[in-house]
């Protein structure tokens, strides 16, 4: 059996359906199901349950809000994270937490190594590493793997709000100086299933291949919708953002290859495949 948390979200969505597909028992819950910042629920819960691993995909994800609302974020991200985890270690169950480039200072122009340079720049990538913190303080059978640019069928993204504006206007801008890659939930949640059978734990780095800036991103996303809006490419500074965002969120998937898993296809690829899925 497995548990995936923050089912509502895009993620956790994709993760149970992969489970399901793959006819795994599983079972995906949300904060109706369950509180992750009510220590004793918790323990609770997962001891009732003793599941074999946790996935544990909700979070406290708006980067700006998190600004203002640090004890809120910290309570989800980094004590709703040290419960699964003690939880989990009281039943001796795997876990998989999923965690973000925001944790890397986010400059340069190489990719990020998994023990790279640790140094957030927002509360939201701070509260994320505090939690990478409590999951390896606590548990030995953990996998920490670090995402970007996420998008999925399930919940709002960067491509949606673009189809959204493309078919509203005629021009948009644009950041052409974050570079990052883009993860497709569909993508991502095989992997994870793989990791849950696995025991190689350890720290991850898994989004779709290949880079690009989000004005690229977005011009690939009218092109391929078919839509005729112009997208202007601006640097950063001139589309100002409560919380500051990584310049650079290449991440480096040695990890992955190191330990056999399968790199997943390029983001290019996945763009395609999910906007058929969108239709």
């Amino acid at each position: 059996m497995i548990l995936v948390t923050g089912v509502n979200g895009q993620l956790g969505f994709d993760v149970v359906k992969e489970l399901t597909k793959r006819n795994i028992e599983c079972l995906g819950i949300d904060r109706e199901e369950l509180d992750i910042t009510d220590k004793d629920a918790v323990g609770k819960y997962i001891s009732n349950l003793k599941p074999e691993c946790v996935i544990h995909c909700a979070a406290y994800t708006a980067v700006d809000r998190a600004e203002d609302e640090e004890e809120i974020c910290s309570k989800v991200n980094v004590y709703g994270t040290e419960n699964i985890a003690n939880a989990c270690k009281n039943i001796d169950a795997k876990m998989i937490y999923i965690s973000t480039d925001y944790v890397f200072d986010g400059q340069g122009d190489t990719p990020f190594e998994v023990n790279g340079n640790i140094k957030p720049h927002s509360i939201y990538g701070k509260t994320k590493y505090e939690g990478e913190l409590k999951v390896k303080e606590i548990l030995d059978k953990y996998f920490v793997v670090r995402i970007s640019w996420v998008f999925g069928v399930n919940g709002n993204n960067f491509i949606k709000t673009m189809i959204r504006l493309g078919k509203e206007k005629e021009s948009l801008n644009v950041v052409c100086d974050q570079i990052g890659s883009p993860t497709y939930t569909a993508d991502l949640a095989p992997l994870l299933c793989d990791m849950a059978l696995s025991e190689k734990y350890g720290t991850y780095h898994a989004t779709n291949e290949g880079y690009c800036s989000w004005a690229e991103f977005a011009s690939e996303i009218m092109k391929r919708a078919g839509l005729n809006c112009r997208v202007n490419q601006i640097p950063t500074s001139e589309y100002p953002a409560k919380a500051a965002r990584p310049f650079n969120s290449r991440l480096s998937k040695k990890s992955l290859v190191d330990n056999g898993f399968n790199l997943l296809p390029s983001w290019e690829d996945a763009l395609d495949r999910y906007l058929i899925e969108l239709k």
